[in-house]
């Protein structure tokens, strides 16, 4: 038994410092990352980044269970724009953006987009529960609490990079906006209606 200990602490540690990257940039104010090097979007002074239709990566396979216990996977959304909103109940700029976002999935709902949100550093689904009753959350939001579907997306890609982040994934299944800060309505609308255009 003691054997499998060493071999299991490097895993850990690799893990542990992924999520503490992510933690150590947790409920930021957003900023301008993203644009330069290889990576083949653009930032905007708004803190918004986006990627033309041929540059785009997919996004990632993201499966497991929902905040309500059920199964949630993003192939559930095929075929249709994907508002990914990543977020936690302590997080007060989370609790800023979320009733925009409320807001715009409603608006945009008819439309064929859908919002998913991906709820992390809840190590207790109680007070993530209560935040989506409190701010009138219909959608779905995947219960991510050590962070392992966040560190499925590709380095230098338009992933998360901190708490909240919101990523659009336009109807082919790849990443087209995101944005480091708490958005609000009209944010949301510049990430996602450019791809309600796209033919």
């Amino acid at each position: 038994m003691s054997l499998s200990r060493p071999a299991s602490r490097p895993a850990l540690f690799a893990a542990g410092a992924a999520v503490a990257a992510l933690v150590l940039s947790a409920c930021g104010d957003g900023g301008t990352q993203g644009g330069s090097g290889n990576t083949n979007f653009v930032t905007g002074k708004n803190g918004i980044a986006t990627a033309g239709k041929s540059e785009r990566e997919a996004a990632p396979k993201l499966a497991g269970e929902g905040l309500d216990g059920k199964k949630l996977s993003l192939d559930d959304y095929k075929g249709k724009i994907v508002v990914l909103n990543v977020w936690g109940s302590w997080c007060g700029p989370c609790r800023v953006e979320t009733p925009y976002l409320v807001k715009v999935a409603k608006e945009l709902k008819p439309k064929g987009v859908e919002f998913v949100g991906i709820n992390t550093r809840d190590f207790n689904k109680g007070p993530a529960v209560k935040f989506e009753e409190e701010h009138g959350v219909t959608y779905p939001s995947f219960y991510d609490p050590s962070g392992k579907l966040i560190l499925r997306f590709p380095k230098g890609s338009l992933g998360p990079q901190q708490i909240p982040s919101t990523i659009v994934i336009d109807k082919d299944g790849k990443m087209a906006a995101r944005a480091l800060q708490a958005v609000n309505d009209e944010q949301l609308h510049k990430m996602i209606d450019p791809l309600l255009a796209e033919k």
